[in-house]
């Protein structure tokens, strides 16, 4: 090759390699999981148990706790007051990515500016050993000296609409948009209460009154009553067949309404007991053992289990602030055992705006004991008919994802749009391939290698939407346990990433994404074909396929491992993962990490130079993740009769993933579409050349290639012609494995009939033909079938806790694999709905079994739990 060709192909492949040296602080783990005081969320004094003085330098004293939510003052030595100093757990407990908080103590001066925070306790594994925690105290140091009274949001800002804009954590964008939640709110609960921050002015509420009587169920029909329900699961105790504590409560200021819940001469002995633009509301305890009215309930004291929230502000009650409540007289009202009316004196609450009653409790972590701030609300509105003029206008601000995604409108819609072309391209593969040769594959790489670089050096070290097999084992836990569509909308690029991720695996395989789309995939495939190009091709090899075909399944023993280590601790899962160098490559740097990560991509991407891939095809957790899926492709890649004879795709196969009779494993295939490129070239196919020499010879018609990969045929010619007799008695290389046809297929048939049949092949797993092979197997596994359905029922009832039912379910789903491969050992190829049947493989087995379960208990599991099922 030409000297400066080479020079060049230098040249970018050490720009690549210096692309992986990124600059950030060495990571540490000092507040990951760390241990806080027992008694720190009752303790008065709060600051003789945290280091209140790092926070506010320059305080000599600080008071006990007070206010609601809590705060303590900050004074100097001559006892002046500078400021204030909060525990963000007291007031909010928003979560970051981990599913829990980060506990922040911060302090804040008389006029409301931040001047100090410190991160105690966060459980966000991506600090621990991706990012460093020393990038979230960065994060947290923007705050200081800007005002609780400012907009403040995570991204740039903007000062026409004087919003201020702090810099994301690179890879750790949820985590810093929740820490920014949790700073502005908990120094604005803390401003309102210190008078820092105006009081909100809502204009009263006006009603219409008929007259009418309601019983109980008309007003809980109309909304006029609401009900707050807390499970003890939720609050960290073992399920009970009583909730923790279940309050029903609603408007008193509506005289339809309150007359009917306290009689006419109840509300009007109320009424004469409230001043000018006071508002009143009862509650009723009807079930647990838990009290609302909370440890403070002392004369002079504070009832600190109940708040009303109305817009930002927030109302908290003390001993004066209640009423006795006697008795209910809607007809129908429920029995209680605890009830108050509690009186709202603020001239910022309007009963016409919509408000929401927030009762604070403890969530105890069972494993540790530790207590956690925890926040249960449920919403109310006044009904629009018993309102003059209907419920007022309300404004809510928007969500913060939804201020990110408006905030970075243009590349979120140039990475969609990227995503869109990819799909498209890919899908018009046949009619670049056909424009192809073996000698020019240009109109298919010139798009291949486009997508290599946007996807290293945009996807991966401009935007770091590198996806992660974390991001499994996490949306499989949210789905499971605790679902928070915000959570995942917080980071649009990867959430746009594995919209198209999955989309695209059952269309065609996990093969676009780790082919085409994925950066670190990518980088390996870019190192590989740079050093081919600059004189190393001597040196590039390929493992021998015996070895490949051993080594391809450590990647599926790895995402196994990491799935169970996940189910008992999804910290440590996720400190495992690192066995990705995805984090270490793009989102810190391998400068910037210890050695052993630094070692562990260099020796990735030095034996990338001279295998092709090594990473992709035998380590991938997240690869393997979505091989597993890709089983069920809608859509291969092509193949006809003569390739069981013919090694020349196999032969030029960098994935390894076409077998000696020629057929394609789509969960290893990377969709480099050379095999495809080949399928219709006249001269680098063997068929397709030998058929032209013969038609050339003979001065016959050379006609178009036909959609089987063979020459159109000349009457009276049939396409039989064209195929060697070997290779028309061997297996068929259409399908990954040889046809099969169960018993009780009827081909062509539709109707419920089918659709039974079909049931009751998913369901139902024994075979005749299987107590026939393995009678004691068929046998062994009917009991445990029966053992997992049982299990099923008492998680139902709590008897079982979610953790066990998951594992009775996964020791069940391997059991089914084996009762399936003695008697039903087949699955279907393509869409579902068709019934192109194949013999079964361990790993389509393993891939049937494994996704038909996950999707059978995760709907069962959901179910379960959206009618108060399992335990704790």
């Amino acid at each position: 090759m030409p000297a400066h060709d080479s020079r060049f192909a230098a040249f970018l492949l050490t720009l690549l390699l210096v692309s992986l040296t990124l600059l950030a602080p060495r990571a540490h783990a000092g507040a990951y999981e760390a241990q806080l005081p027992a008694n720190l969320a009752t303790t008065p004094d709060m600051c003789a148990l945290l280091p209140c003085a790092e926070v506010f330098p320059g305080a000599a004293r600080f008071s006990q706790r007070k206010g609601q939510p809590p705060y303590v003052e900050a004074y100097d030595g001559q006892d002046r007051l500078l400021g204030y100093v909060m525990l963000s757990t007291d007031i909010t407990d928003t979560p970051a990515y981990s599913g829990k908080p980060v506990v922040t103590l911060i302090g804040m001066d008389a006029q409301g500016r931040f001047v100090g925070m410190k991160v105690l306790k966060h459980s966000e594994p991506i600090l621990l050993l991706g990012i460093p925690e020393s990038a979230l105290i960065h994060f947290n140091n923007q705050y200081l000296g800007k005002s609780v009274t400012d907009t403040i949001e995570v991204g740039p800002s903007r000062p026409d609409e004087n919003v201020i804009g702090v810099d994301a954590i690179s890879g750790a964008t949820v985590t810093v948009v929740a820490q920014n939640q949790v700073v502005m709110a908990s120094g604005a609960a803390v401003a309102r209460q210190a008078g820092i921050i105006a009081p909100t002015v809502r204009d009263p509420a006006r009603f219409t009154a008929s007259g009418q009587t309601y019983d109980w169920a008309q007003l809980a029909q109309m909304g006029a009553v609401q009900r707050l329900r807390v499970l003890p699961e939720q609050v960290g105790l073992p399920r009970g067949p009583e909730p923790f504590i279940e309050l029903w409560f609603g408007d008193l200021n509506q005289p339809d309404i309150g007359r009917s819940l306290l009689g006419a001469g109840g509300w009007d002995n109320l009424r004469s007991r409230l001043k000018e633009g006071e508002s009143a509301f009862f509650i009723i305890k009807t079930a647990g053992a838990e009290s609302f009215k909370g440890s403070g309930f002392v004369r002079g004291g504070i009832y600190d289990r109940v708040q009303v929230k109305q817009g930002a502000d927030a109302f908290t009650f003390r001993d004066l602030d209640a009423i006795n409540l006697y008795g209910l007289e809607a007809a129908g009202a429920p029995r209680y055992t605890e009830s108050a009316i509690f009186v709202i004196r603020s001239q910022s609450f309007s009963a016409a705006y919509p408000w929401k009653l927030a009762f604070l409790g403890n969530r105890v972590d069972q494993a540790t004991g530790h207590r956690s701030f925890a926040v249960f609300e449920s919403k109310f509105w006044l009904p629009a008919s018993v309102l003059e003029g209907g419920r007022p206008t309300v404004e809510e601000p928007a969500a913060p994802w939804v201020r990110i995604w408006k905030s970075q409108a243009l590349p979120i819609g140039l990475f969609a749009a990227l995503l869109v072309t990819v799909a498209v391209v890919y899908a018009l593969r046949e009619k670049l391939t056909r424009r192809s040769t073996h000698k020019n594959k240009w109109p298919v790489n010139g798009f291949k290698y486009t997508f290599w670089a946007i996807s290293i050096f945009w996807i991966g070290f401009g935007t770091m939407a590198q996806p992660s097999i974390t991001q499994v084992l996490t949306w499989f836990h949210s789905l499971l346990f605790q679902w928070t569509w915000s959570l995942f909308l917080s980071d649009p690029f990867i959430f746009l990433f594995w919209i198209f991720i999955i989309a695209t695996v059952f269309l065609f395989g996990r093969g676009l994404f780790c082919g085409w789309m994925c950066p670190f995939g990518s980088l390996q495939e870019a190192i590989y074909k740079i050093a081919e190009t600059i004189g190393l091709k001597r040196f590039q090899t390929q493992l021998p396929q015996r070895w490949h075909d051993r080594l391809k399944w450590v990647k599926y023993a790895v995402f196994f491992f990491l799935l169970t280590v996940s189910m008992f601790s999804m910290g440590l899962a996720e400190k495992l993962a690192e066995v990705e160098p995805f984090k270490t490559t793009f989102l810190v740097g391998v400068m910037n990490r210890a050695w052993p990560y630094g070692l562990f991509v260099a020796a990735i991407l030095g034996v990338s130079i001279f295998i092709e891939r090594p990473y992709c095809k035998y380590i991938c957790p997240l690869g393997a993740s979505l091989a597993m899926p890709s089983t069920f492709r809608w859509f291969g890649l092509k193949r006809k009769q003569d390739c069981n004879a013919c090694h020349a795709c196999a032969t030029g196969c960098g994935a390894q993933a076409i077998d000696a009779d020629g057929r394609i494993d789509h969960r290893e295939c990377l969709h480099c579409l050379d095999c495809m490129v080949l399928y219709t070239d006249t001269k680098g196919c063997p068929p397709l050349a030998r058929e032209r020499k013969r038609r050339e010879r003979d001065g016959l018609e050379i006609t178009p290639i036909g959609a089987n990969g063979y020459y159109i045929p000349i009457h009276p010619a049939t396409v039989a012609d064209q195929i060697l007799p070997k290779a028309a008695k061997g297996p068929d290389p259409r399908m990954p494995t040889p046809p099969a046809s169960p018993a009780t297929h009827r081909p062509g048939t539709r109707g419920l009939g089918w659709l039974w049949k079909e049931l009751v092949d998913h369901l139902w797993p024994w075979s005749g033909a299987g107590w026939r092979s393995q009678r004691a197997l068929q046998a062994a596994g009917l009991a445990l079938g029966l053992a997992a359905s049982v299990a099923w029922v008492m998680a139902a009832l709590g008897h079982l806790s979610a953790g066990a039912l998951i594992g009775w379910w996964f020791g069940w789903s391997v059991y089914e694999v084996l009762i399936r491969l003695s008697g039903k050992r087949y699955v279907k190829d393509g869409p579902w709905w068709q019934d192109r049947y194949r013999e079964a493989g361990v790993m389509d087995m393993l891939s049937y079994v494994g996704f038909k379960n996950l999707l059978i208990g995760a709907s069962l599991f959901l179910a379960l739990k959206a009618l108060g099922g399992l335990a704790a």
